[in-house]
């Protein structure tokens, strides 16, 4: 359901489920959990890319068809998996890019946001419909609220309303959107140009840009002014700083 494939530094995570709309089941959801783990701990790996296969839909939500009643212990449980998705995402110190090559509805939504970077097609559907079926996005609360207004967010889940991608750059949800015959080519520049960058320097940043979102300002500034510090100290600051005088590439080791 989920295909791996790790190329000059990039892992490539693909929901290969496209005549079922790359749906966001446990199955999937556990391999894309597995996956980035094994990513995060390769230290070949340097960024991740999460997308669909097809070109209809990154992927159209949470698979309806296993029903509720069942087992509901059970079915709690299979929703950490998601949590743990995200956990690893987050917490995994590689920068993470979205490609969406088409519809993100629902827990695809959730994905795509919850990226670091969001490049998406022209013409996708976006959106978090599950009230219309009497659901609410619990699980996609997190990604949705780290990175767009609070009452934007409500107001979508609240209605289900479907937006497209210029009004999700707009909200925050989306970084760039970009023509279906551009989209391959805007996702590999992007991989390619964090994969070049030190990754101590942007594991550090990233965690410290994280950990100051919607804090208060002394908290925030207290919080940085430590990580410039700890930055500053690195090798790689240290290597950056004299590439630059001397006018040549700087040479990372990632510490």
């Amino acid at each position: 359901m989920v295909e791996y494939e790790v190329d000059a530094g990039v892992a490539t995570l693909t929901i290969n489920q496209p005549e079922r709309r790359n749906p966001m089941s446990t199955d999937t959801m556990s391999a894309l959990a597995h996956h980035a783990g094994a990513a995060v701990a390769d230290p070949e790996v340097r960024v991740l890319v999460f997308t669909g296969a097809g070109d209809k839909a990154f992927s159209a939500g949470g698979d309806l068809s296993g029903g509720f009643v069942d087992d509901p212990i059970g079915l709690h449980r299979q929703r950490g998996v998601l949590a743990d998705l995200f956990r690893t995402m987050w917490r995994g110190g590689k920068p993470t890019v979205a490609r969406v090559n088409g519809h993100a509805l629902a827990g695809g939504f959730g994905l795509a946001v919850a990226c670091d970077i969001t490049i998406c097609v022209e013409g996708a559907k976006l959106g978090v419909p599950e009230i219309d079926v009497g659901l609410w996005p619990m699980m996609i609360t997190a990604a949705l609220t780290r990175c767009m207004p609070e009452k934007a967010a409500l107001e979508l889940m609240m209605t289900g309303r479907i937006i497209g991608p210029t009004e999700a750059v707009r909200l925050g949800a989306v970084s760039r959107v970009v023509g279906r015959d551009e989209l391959d080519s805007a996702v590999h520049e992007t991989a390619v140009a964090l994969a070049s960058k030190s990754q101590a320097a942007l594991m550090m940043g990233r965690d410290a840009f994280y950990s100051v979102a919607r804090r208060d300002i002394d908290t925030a500034l207290d919080r940085l002014q430590g990580g410039l510090t700890s930055v500053a100290t690195t090798n790689d600051a240290a290597e950056g700083v004299a590439a630059f005088l001397e006018k040549r590439p700087a040479h990372w080791s990632d510490s």
